[in-house]
């Protein structure tokens, strides 16, 4: 017997799971530990009991698959499906998946985990998905489905397990799904619906309004498998090997919508079982489909007699094989029934159309015949429809659709005396066939309301105008997936005609061919570049997607237009004013277009998709429709998603601001630099380079040396005072000293600038003779100026400042910022006004000039 010590070192497995990637695998982990603790304590196990233990460590093993497993910790790593989209729509399908991975979302609604390898479905694979209301596992290799593991999805509604490879159906699967509403199991392996005498698979299922299960191994329906399955709208079983069927199985399901019965086998081998089924599900509000079956006499077509017992209105016949001899007893045990619609799909027909032996038969009720994918063996040898007049007389529609129909004579469009329905669409009529189809537009089918010739051979648009011109109740024409290429300028239409569909076709240009009276056009995946020629004013609704339009149609050409979907085109963007001649558009669909996304349209779309958008014009098709062509950083991105900066917005207001901003700049650092005197400073700066190239120029091919003591600043006002008392004593002392005087020493016919940088580059010293004069003389300044910028050089030595009369600092000019300098730190000589102090006065100046002395 294995205690708890024994069983206690598997279960901390849990804890070695990841929580999120490998519970799935506990469960069978404990079932074999307990599996294994019931064979041992059996006796002949007894003694083996612990080695079925050390065989259960090697079984572990097993069980985690590989793939995505940690090599050291053993540990499960589930892959990750995503991303989900906005509608919380997860699509996982067709990505090699062997078990269910997690995905981005907790709170996803549908999750698609189709065409994968999936074997197993774990009990907590979707537990965390309790929002969770589609699931499609369809075309995986599911073998096993854990009873609990759609216990958490109790608001599922639609669940599709087809094509696995499930043997054997739970009820335990469906037992929380009571909001259960489509279910699929078919294609799987499963020879019954659940083993026998078990609770009903589909007792737990009240709310099932689509089931769909069925396969090539099934081989029993037994009374009370559909317990719980109270209503349905369609139905689909596939039973083509079926061998059992107990009478009442579906007999209890009402009402049943639709019915799709896959019964090959059973009605060759076993008709009174198709009858048992028929009898079961046929009634007057069921429409039936029966699939599958070969029809070649009386004994295969004898379960339809019940059909017409039961009062069915609704046939048909789907990927089936059918002859004349069938089709003749057909539609001889349907002799007086109510049928109103019979159609076949994917049928093979074997036979001429020879059916006169049913000519007596009564159908006056037959309103519909549908066939679609139609294969005729031997078409060449096929009669026309005149044998069964009796029949064509009734029908209000028709529909061949794709059945290689290449004319339908005149004669037999004569007794079509009731028909408002034509379908010819997808065959091989050309505009000779459909001339005589239509009996050259003589307008015998006057009840005709609805016409419909799409996906043939036609290349005139003017000859199919004038086979409709007296169609007088015409109201729907379909002509679109033909070869027109041109637009005649006018055209001839029944009145009564307010849908054309002109879609798929080759046209450039629209012209006034269009008749007045449309009220639904649809041009859509033409060449056209415009549309602006013509005025419709009638029209409701206009489809002109995948063209290659540029711009919206003019909305005054348009005035009752209501919707517009102009998608997939090369338009750039569209604004207010476009939309606002439209007066009755509320719906328009402009995606997939090659969107400049500048900030006035991006903005206009962000608007129109708000809850307060002003305009009254709804955007019906979806965001992600609406991409960014350019600009190109912005190209494929979402518009709604984009994000334009200032700059790109509002370049005007932007650049207004920029230029106000270095304008008020320019204007205080003007200012401050006229504060700073900072023109003055570059002008005396520009001045003073330029003499001083003239000044090195003229040294280099006249090398004078120093030719003065000392270059006198002075103004006109001081010129007495100069020449009387200043030259005498300076010039007439011993030593002499040497002058150079402005009036006297400069050089006619030069430049002032260059005789003042001359005179002081040619002078040892700079002697200004500084009164109230000098400050405000203009030559005065300039030689100040210089001399400024002599001291700048670096010899602080070479200025000399004599005060004729008491001067403050204060009026120097503040731009002289080293000579007001200089004037604060060194000592200046002034002129004194008694006679005994002037000898010590000249005495000084000749030793300032000489430079025997600093003072």
């Amino acid at each position: 017997m294995i205690t708890l010590q024994h069983i206690q070192p598997h279960l901390r497995l849990r804890n070695v799971l990841s929580v999120s990637g490998s519970q799935q695998y506990v469960s069978r982990v404990l079932a074999l530990t307990s599996a294994t603790a019931m064979c041992c304590n059996r006796p002949n196990f007894r003694e083996r009991r612990m080695g079925s233990l050390a065989m259960l460590w090697p079984a572990l093993f097993l069980l985690f698959p590989c793939q995505g497993q940690s090599s050291t910790t053993g540990v499960v790593e589930r892959s990750t499906c995503g991303p989900c989209d906005e509608r919380l729509f997860c699509n996982c399908s067709s990505r090699n998946y062997t078990y269910i991975p997690t995905v981005e979302i907790v709170d996803v609604l549908t999750l698609d985990l189709s065409s994968n390898s999936i074997t197993t479905v774990a009990e907590d694979d979707l537990r965390d998905y309790e929002h969770l209301q589609t699931l499609d596992l369809h075309s995986n290799k599911i073998q096993s489905i854990h009873d609990r593991s759609f216990s958490h999805q109790q608001r599922l509604l639609a669940l599709d397990l087809s094509n696995n490879q499930l043997d054997v159906l739970s009820p335990a699967w469906f037992s929380k799904l009571q909001s259960l509403q489509h279910l699929s199991l078919l294609g799987n392996g499963y020879r019954t619906l659940g083993p026998e005498g078990t609770f009903p698979l589909f007792r737990s299922l009240n709310s099932l309004r689509t089931l769909r299960f069925g396969n090539p191994g099934l081989e029993e329906v037994r009374r009370g498998d559909l317990v719980g399955v109270r209503q349905l709208n369609e139905l689909e079983v596939y039973g083509n090997n079926l061998k059992r069927y107990d009478p009442g199985s579906l007999g209890d399901i009402w009402p049943l919508g639709v019915v799709t019965l896959h019964l090959r086998g059973p009605f060759q081998d076993d008709p009174a079982l198709v009858s048992s089924i028929f009898r079961d599900v046929a009634n007057p509000e069921t429409s039936l489909v029966v699939a599958d079956v070969l029809l070649t006499g009386k004994l295969s077509t004898g379960p339809f007699a019940v059909t017409n017992q039961q009062r069915t209105r609704s046939i048909m016949l789907r990927n089936s094989t059918l002859t004349d001899e069938a089709i003749v007893y057909l539609l001889k045990v349907m002799d007086g029934a109510p049928l109103e619609f019979i159609g076949s799909e994917y049928m093979l027909f074997k036979g001429t159309g020879s059916w006169k032996e049913a000519r007596r038969t009564r159908h006056e009720n037959l309103d519909t015949v549908y066939f679609r994918n139609i294969q005729v063996i031997d078409a060449y040898r096929f009669t026309s429809f005149l044998p069964v007049a009796f029949l064509l007389k009734y029908l209000r529609k028709i529909s061949l659709i794709n059945c290689t129909v290449f004319v339908m004579p005149c004669l037999t469009s004569t007794l079509l005396i009731n028909l408002e329905h034509l379908d010819l669409s997808g065959n091989l009529l050309s505009d000779l066939t459909l001339t005589e189809s239509l009996c050259h537009g003589k307008g015998y089918l006057k009840k005709l309301r609805v016409l419909n010739v799409s996906d043939n051979a036609l290349k005139s648009l003017s000859l199919i105008s004038q086979l409709v011109f007296r169609l007088d109740k015409l109201v729907h024409l379909d002509i679109s997936q033909n070869a027109y290429t041109s637009m005649p300028p006018a055209c001839s239409w029944p009145p009564t005609l307010t849908h054309l569909n002109l879609s798929w076709a080759k046209l450039r240009r629209v012209t006034p061919c269009l008749p007045q009276s449309l009220e639904v056009l649809d041009l859509g995946h033409n060449d056209l570049t415009f549309f602006h020629s013509v005025s419709l004013r009638a029209l409701r609704e206009l489809h002109l997607s995948g063209n290659k339009l540029m711009q919206l149609p003019p909305g005054w050409l348009l005035p009752s237009l209501e919707i517009l979907l102009i998608q997939s085109n090369s338009l750039n963007m569209f604004g207010p004013l476009d939309l606002l001649h439209y007066r009755r558009l509320r719906e328009l669909q402009v995606g997939w277009n090659r969107f400049v996304c500048s900030c006035e349209f991006v903005s206009f779309i962000v608007k129109m998709w708000g809850e307060a958008a002003e305009s009254s014009v709804e955007l019906v098709d979806r965001p992600e429709t609406y991409l960014c062509d350019s600009p190109l950083p912005l190209q494929g991105q979402r518009l709604d998603k984009v994000q334009l900066s200032a700059l790109e917005c509002h370049p005007v207001l932007l650049v207004s601001t920029l230029c106000g901003f270095t304008l008020v700049s320019g204007i205080l650092v003007g200012i401050v630099l006229w504060k700073l005197h900072a023109m003055w400073y570059l002008k005396m700066m520009w001045a003073w380079l330029k003499a001083k190239r003239n000044s090195r120029r003229q040294k280099r091919w006249n090398a004078d040396p120093l030719c003065y003591d000392a270059f006198v600043s002075y103004s006109e006002h001081d010129e007495g005072w100069v020449e009387e008392f200043l030259v005498p004593e300076l010039e007439n002392s011993q030593p002499p000293l040497s002058l150079c005087l402005h009036k006297r020493d400069f050089l006619p016919g030069h430049w002032i600038v260059d005789n003042i940088i001359n005179a002081m580059e040619r002078s040892r010293r700079t002697l200004f003779v500084l009164s109230e004069s000098f400050v405000h003389s203009e030559w005065c300044r300039y030689e100040l100026d210089f001399s400024h910028f002599r001291l700048f050089d670096g010899n602080t030595d070479a200025a000399i400042l004599v005060l004729l009369e008491p001067i403050s600092k204060d009026n120097v000019p503040k731009r002289f910022c080293k000579l007001r300098k200089l004037m604060s730190s060194r000592t200046y000589l002034e002129w004194p006004t008694e006679e005994e102090r002037r000898n010590e006065f000249w005495s000084n100046l000749r030793l300032a000039v000489r430079g025997d002395d600093t003072g």
